[in-house]
């Protein structure tokens, strides 16, 4: 049975970003929005709600038009391993800021994401992890001047 959708990753990946930004616009409507000179707290997630709702639009569309190519357009297999270390290394980043502070937090991140690639080398990874801690701590500790810990008190810090 032929399908009117041509490529089928645009049209799914449309849908996940139509969803999770109508999905942003709708659970922070009970805030004041404000103005762009004086924003509220609604502000900035719904205008990035209603980018990311365009942009799931715009793939939906997309998927309708053109050629149709099934080689290069067929939606892969499901990775649940990766997508667990991922998401594993991400809420081991939160408990790692409070405890051991943005470098070591931001280090763990870079270097179990880079575990769930197929093309993982700890080499390239270990000196990626140690490049972006720093960077991390350079940007938004020095330069922004957010208040995040950089020894935590894990480590001795306060």
């Amino acid at each position: 049975m032929a399908s009117i959708v041509r490529h089928p990753k645009n049209f799914w990946i449309g849908i996940i970003f139509l969803f999770f930004g109508l999905a942003a616009i709708v659970l922070i409507q009970d805030n004041e929005m404000g103005s762009a000179g004086r924003m509220g707290p609604a502000y900035f997630p719904t205008v990035l709600g209603g980018l990311l709702a365009l942009v799931g639009l715009a793939g939906i569309i997309r998927a309708f038009v053109g050629r149709r190519s099934e080689a290069h357009d067929a939606i892969g297999t499901f990775h649940l391993r990766d997508i667990v270390i991922v998401l594993g290394a991400v809420i081991l980043f939160g408990i790692l800021m409070r405890g051991a502070g943005l470098p070591v937090a931001a280090f763990v991140l870079v270097l179990l994401s880079s575990f769930a690639s197929k093309q993982f080398k700890l080499g390239s990874s270990l000196l990626l992890a140690v490049g972006l801690a720093i960077f991390s701590v350079l940007l938004f500790v020095k330069l922004l001047g957010l208040p995040m810990p950089i020894v935590g008190p894990w480590l001795g810090g306060a």
